[in-house]
């Protein structure tokens, strides 16, 4: 199994497809380094609630992927990952607009990683903050995935 950066670096360079979740929203791996991730995505119309405002659910992913890909740069060849706990605070309302979910790893212990997000809107105000919990996948655990 390669490592999960490999396929990272391919979905940067365009030669492999994000994953399809993000694309159906329209989200994208911008870029990453070690313990880091930052994802974007356009919000219009088609993301917005009844209220008119982005739906909590759209910030929501943006961070699970960012704070995902964050994790995955800390793993080593053959481990996977899974979430075991995400929390997000909404802090302010969004309209349609660029927005970005700028992730990084707190602590990578042995099996149980926290990492933290902030997703961005409205030239750099924090609308949401994002914090999970993922444990390392090895062995059987981590095939296929």
């Amino acid at each position: 199994m390669a490592r999960m950066v490999d396929g990272m670096e391919r979905m940067l360079r365009g030669e492999m497809p994000q994953p399809a979740a993000a694309t159906k929203i329209g989200m994208r791996l911008a870029s990453f380094a070690a313990g880091e991730a930052i994802v974007e995505l356009e919000a219009d119309a088609t993301h917005a609630n009844p209220m008119g405002t982005v739906q909590g659910g759209i910030l929501a992913a943006i961070a699970d992927a960012a704070m995902g890909w964050a994790y995955m740069t800390t793993l080593a060849e053959g481990e996977s990952y899974t979430t075991l706990e995400i929390k997000v605070n909404f802090l302010r309302p969004v309209r349609a607009g660029r927005l970005e979910g700028r992730a990084r790893v707190r602590n990578a212990g042995s099996t149980i990683g926290l990492i933290e997000c902030d997703v961005l809107a409205d030239g750099g105000k924090v609308a949401a903050y994002a914090v999970s919990t993922c444990m390392i996948l090895r062995g059987d655990a981590a095939a296929g995935r």
